[in-house]
């Protein structure tokens, strides 16, 4: 039984692949030592190359479905061997080239590094199994490792070719949907012309030098991207500034080793890189294979001659060692272990680990069909079991459904798209001095998992130009807490300005797109990325106005008190007695309660307070300015009494001034009585009229109301002022028409001053104005009206007399 092996091996020939190659015998060697698989059956195989040529990947094809020299598929004699699968190629395009004509003859290909996606169309290649995953996981696992890190502005590099330019798209249109910009994309394209190269050299260089992306998105295999790796070790060499502060992400395309065989450029610049690679694991024996192969092995022959003298050569030269002392044949004595890692990396890599299981998915296909009764069709022909009549075609009824673990202890199984779902490895390449490195496996892509993305963050070793500190790869710094991001005209979403939050909202993270609004009972800090409570204001007794208010207060209160009990006291002399008596008793009266009720406005509103503080302040101010009217009427009248022959004697008998007061009263409390019972105050909560504050004031229910009443209070202030006002010149030492104009003067202005002040105004400042005016003008009734009688009165106890009275 044969199975061939299609595994490209170019004329300048890449280590990596020898271990491929490695790998394929290894998987071989494990089959036939087997005795619980395939028993007394023996693999053989056949490998050929292409050398990166579609002609040469034809020829090869027909070469292996021939059993003579020449050329002839279709020709069969008994002494042919049986090929059952092929194992290959590396490239996409060599797997489509070999599915072209293996197809025709239903042959299963086990391709272990294709990752075009065009190769999933089960109808354009049916027979074509993927050992390695679906890009579309490469593709997610790019995104999700781009957000893990915030990485928002980042350059991509793609070979210029049909899989470049797919890649681009598709990545392009996932990122745009994620929020992730791209700075730049460079096609590079392969070649080995100078004049190309330069080209290519010097537009790399323009994109790179005028870049601020930090992270730098490969895709393509060395192959594909040679001009990006030399002009890399160029400018390693040369110019490190060209290379410094960027990290290299590598997809699973690029499966790199140290040096290439020629020496052609070196891994140095992707010191802290890094790279998807295929999911890999240590296969038991490996190593043990490696450090033992000679060209005296029996499996270590193959190949081994004509990959002498690269291997040596590269070795030599990273020891540093004169070119001159290189030597050009193998003497035998050789050995894979004495190579350096630099040279040659013994830990079995993805694609080769790939090809290690492809080798064996066909073993187990192969030991399920022997063992599921086909035994008749095993004949024994010179001391060897062959398959009798075994076709091609029979193979993929069991390849679909294949599921195996295999010795690394993964399972190893087909999608319904006949790929292997074993997903990613994320590699991160730490590069020695001396060109040795190694790969640190960091995470995990794994799309069968729940969580797709597994990283470990404290593994990881940067690039030294990072200082071990997380890189930042953003066309912008980043907007702290308290402002958003505000996107630049004309830009890409991820280049923007950073603004302030307005007042009553914050961002509490870093590039936040919008401000989150506070609720009411909070508002927003000054750093606009915390909502703290609102302070609740109202005038109170601890504050400074607040205090001050209340003293005076009390303080007025006080005054207008000993100018009642000195009233009272001397009640009985001719300043007391003179302009009703009474209503002198009920003005002070009504002052006194004036200032008291100013205790109604300071504190916490509460229901009972806004239902009294307006309504009381107003019939009791009513009262007050009635009583001014009817002390100014009383004047007028008594001198009208004194004129022989007057009438008006029978008026002051009637009491007149009692009823205008009676009269006032009522109306003012019949205007608050009507306020009261249909739309009265009540205590509410201001929240948005000052910021950082939760205001508790009273609202006045209905302020036409308010303002009617305020305006009856307003219209007997006037008229008092006018009755006084043309009663000044009244011949008497005790005229109090004087002082009641004063008085009115001061009163009125206070009330004209106090509509627009309050309207203006907000919260406990309110309250407050409205304190002052009722303390200003009923200090002003007060000082003008009573203070020059208890000047007379206290001081002056000779002036208190009836002649004096009536003295003209």
């Amino acid at each position: 039984m044969v199975v061939r092996h299609g595994v490209p091996v170019t004329s300048w020939l890449q280590l990596k692949n020898y271990q491929h190659l490695l790998a394929f015998v290894f998987a071989i060697r494990e089959i036939n030592q087997n005795s619980k698989l395939l028993p007394n059956i023996t693999f053989g195989f056949r490998i050929t190359d292409n050398c990166y040529v579609g002609r040469m990947t034809y020829l090869s094809i027909l070469q292996i479905l021939s059993t003579r020299e020449t050329i002839s598929p279709n020709y069969k004699c008994d002494t042919q061997e049986k090929l059952l699968a092929i194992v290959g190629g590396l490239a996409s395009k060599t797997s489509i080239q070999i599915s072209n004509i293996m197809d025709i003859y239903k042959i299963p290909q086990l391709s272990y590094g294709s990752f075009d996606p065009s190769l999933g169309d089960k109808i354009q290649f049916p027979f074509f199994y993927r050992m390695v995953p679906n890009e579309d996981a490469q593709f997610r696992g790019i995104i999700q490792l781009l957000h893990h890190f915030a990485w928002k502005w980042i350059g991509l590099v793609a070979p210029d070719d049909d899989n470049g330019e797919s890649f681009v798209l598709m990545l392009m249109s996932l990122l745009t949907k994620h929020g992730i910009c791209i700075a730049f994309t460079q096609k590079v394209f392969a070649t080995f012309s100078f004049i190309e190269i330069k080209g290519q050299l010097e537009e790399i260089e323009s994109t790179f030098s005028q870049t601020k992306a930090n992270v730098v998105v490969v895709y393509g295999d060395s192959h594909a991207l040679i001009t990006l790796t030399i002009w890399m070790d160029l400018k390693y060499q040369k110019a490190k500034w060209a290379l410094i502060g960027k990290v290299w992400l590598l997809t699973a395309n690029w499966d790199f080793t140290a040096m290439d065989s020629k020496g052609f450029w070196s891994l140095k610049p992707f010191h802290g890189a890094l790279s998807f690679t295929i999911h890999t694991n240590d296969v038991p024996g490996f190593l043990d294979y490696l450090q033992t192969l000679n060209p005296q092995h029996p499996y270590g022959n193959f190949l081994f001659q004509k990959f002498c003298k690269d291997v040596w050569k590269s070795a030599h030269r990273i020891s540093e060692m004169p070119f001159t002392m290189v030597q050009t044949k193998c003497t035998g004595e050789e050995q894979m272990k004495s190579l350096p890692g630099a040279v040659f990396e013994k830990s079995m890599s993805g694609h080769s680990y790939s090809t290690y299981n492809a080798v064996h998915v066909v073993g187990h296909a192969l030991d399920e069909i022997y063992t599921s009764g086909s035994k008749d069709r095993v004949w024994r022909k010179k001391d060897r079991l062959q398959l009798l009549n075994m076709q091609q075609w029979e193979l993929h009824r069991i390849l679909r459904s294949i599921r195996f673990n295999n010795s690394a202890g993964d399972e190893v199984f087909f999608n319904e798209n006949q790929e292997s779902a074993a997903g990613y490895d994320i590699v991160n390449c730490i590069v020695f001095p001396n060109q040795s490195f190694t790969r640190v496996k960091v995470g995990r892509i794994n799309p069968q998992g729940g969580q797709e993305l597994i990283i470990k963050d404290d593994a990881l070793v940067w690039n030294n130009w990072f200082n071990q500190m997380l890189p930042r790869s953003t066309c912008c710094e980043s907007c702290h807490s308290g402002y958003i991001r505000k996107i630049q005209e004309g830009k890409p979403v991820c280049c923007y300005d950073c603004t302030p939050c307005p007042e009553g909202t914050i961002s509490n993270q870093t590039d936040m797109d919008h401000c989150d609004k506070c609720s009411d009972e909070q508002h927003s800090n000054m750093e606009r990325n915390q909502c703290i409570p609102k302070v609740i204001h109202f005038l109170s007794y601890e504050e400074p106005l607040g205090l001050v208010l209340a003293v005076s207060s009390l303080f007025l209160s006080f005054v207008t008190a000993f100018i009642l009990a000195t009233f009272v006291q001397h009640q009985d002399t001719p300043i007391v007695k003179a302009n009703n008596r009474d209503i002198t008793y009920i003005l002070l009266g009504s002052l006194l309660l004036c200032f008291l009720c100013s205790f109604l406005f300071i504190g916490q509103p509460s229901k009972v307070t806004c239902l009294l503080r307006q309504t009381t302040f107003l019939v009791i101010f009513s009262v007050a300015v009635s009583s001014v009217l009817a002390k100014t009427i009383t004047v007028v009248l008594a001198f009208q009494v004194t004129q022989p022959g007057s009438k008006m004697r029978k008026w002051l008998r009637k009491g007149v001034a009692n009823s205008i007061i009676l009269v006032s009263f009522l109306g003012e409390l019949g205007i608050c009585s009507v306020w009261l019972a249909t739309n009265p105050p009540f205590p509410v909560l201001d929240m948005h009229s000052q910021s950082g504050q939760i205001i508790i004031q009273c609202d006045e229910g209905s302020f036409n109301m308010f303002y009617c009443a305020l305006s009856y209070m307003a219209f007997l202030a006037m008229v008092s002022f006018l009755v006084a006002f043309l009663a000044r010149n009244l011949p008497d030492s005790f005229n109090e028409a004087k002082f009641i104009t004063f008085s009115m003067i001061i009163f009125c202005s206070v009330w004209v001053c106090f509509m627009p002040t309050y309207l203006s105004t907000k919260g406990k400042y309110m309250v407050a104005v409205e304190i002052f005016s009722i303390l200003v003008s009923g200090a002003g009734l007060l000082g003008c009206i009573f203070i020059p009688k208890c000047y007379i009165l206290i001081l002056r106890p000779k002036q208190n007399s009836k002649k004096l009275l009536t003295r003209k």
